[in-house]
């Protein structure tokens, strides 16, 4: 499947740049910031601003463009399902009429839809520019951090960090098993082109090795974690103390900002 090599997510691109060298605390912080502002606002402007935002941190971490970019063609379904959903159910003035279902395109839904898939498309890449300059270790230290009050509450922090660590690190690797099961069918005479029906009746015959091999390889992690002797976080310590710098609180100030704008505009 093509669109899997599509995605980025999960992936770490190794650069010198002032977004890789932010603390991870900030980049968590600063992503979830973005994110919420993001869903806060259905403004054209806001909308317009937080795309230059995006496209100023992609530069500013010296990530090629397309590798970003390239994330939102495995979610076409989606922003396609968004268009539809807005340029039908919502009310206005009629742009098009389907005479055979007497259904109705206005132009106040087309204007909504393609507002609404901006959106979505600038919530994907956020996640992307996180996770593609922020390694596994750098965000399980991060979440760790972020959450060491909740253990006054007794929540595993350190174990809840460590599996959503896990979780991002695998994503290429099962995409990339996915990738490699699927040439496994074709080359014994499998066939994933035609429709929708006939479509989702190939993808069934690679769910079934994919669920098989992610177990075998979390039974792997797991016993080589053991022989490590790992016993979750009690009593570990960091070998790299996180410390704020000058460029961080510069983001954290500008995101709190942006937030800021978002709910009040």
């Amino acid at each position: 499947m093509a669109i899997l090599q599509d995605i980025t997510l999960g992936q770490y691109y190794p650069a010198d740049s002032p977004v890789h060298r932010l603390d991870p605390r900030t980049k968590l912080v600063v992503s979830m910031a973005l994110m919420s502002g993001l869903l806060l606002t259905d403004e054209v402007t806001l909308t317009a601003l937080w795309g230059l935002v995006t496209l100023a941190v992609v530069v500013l971490a010296r990530l090629p463009v397309p590798l970003v970019v390239r994330n939102l063609r495995a979610f076409g379904w989606l922003f396609a399902l968004t268009m539809v959903v807005h340029a039908f159910f919502t009310s206005g003035t009629v742009w098009v009429r389907l005479p055979v279902v007497a259904w109705t395109v206005t132009s106040e839904g087309l204007q909504r839809g393609l507002l609404y898939s901006l959106r979505l498309a600038l919530l994907v890449m956020i996640a992307a520019l996180l996770t593609l300059t922020t390694s596994p270790i750098e965000i399980t230290d991060g979440l760790e951090r972020l959450m060491r009050p909740l253990r006054r509450l007794r929540v595993p922090v350190h174990e809840l960090s460590m599996m959503m660590s896990l979780a991002l690190r695998f994503v290429p690797t099962l995409l990339e098993e996915a990738d490699r099961l699927q040439k496994a069918q074709v080359s014994r005479g499998a066939s994933f082109e035609g429709g929708l029906v006939q479509r989702v009746r190939s993808v069934v015959p690679l769910v079934v090795p994919l669920f098989v091999s992610s177990f075998r390889r979390a039974d792997e992690l797991a016993l080589a974690m053991d022989a490590r002797c790992y016993r979750g976080g009690e009593g570990r310590t960091c070998y790299r103390q996180l410390r704020l710098g000058a460029g961080d609180y510069v983001a954290l100030g500008l995101a709190a900002a942006l937030l800021v704008l978002a709910i009040c505009g």
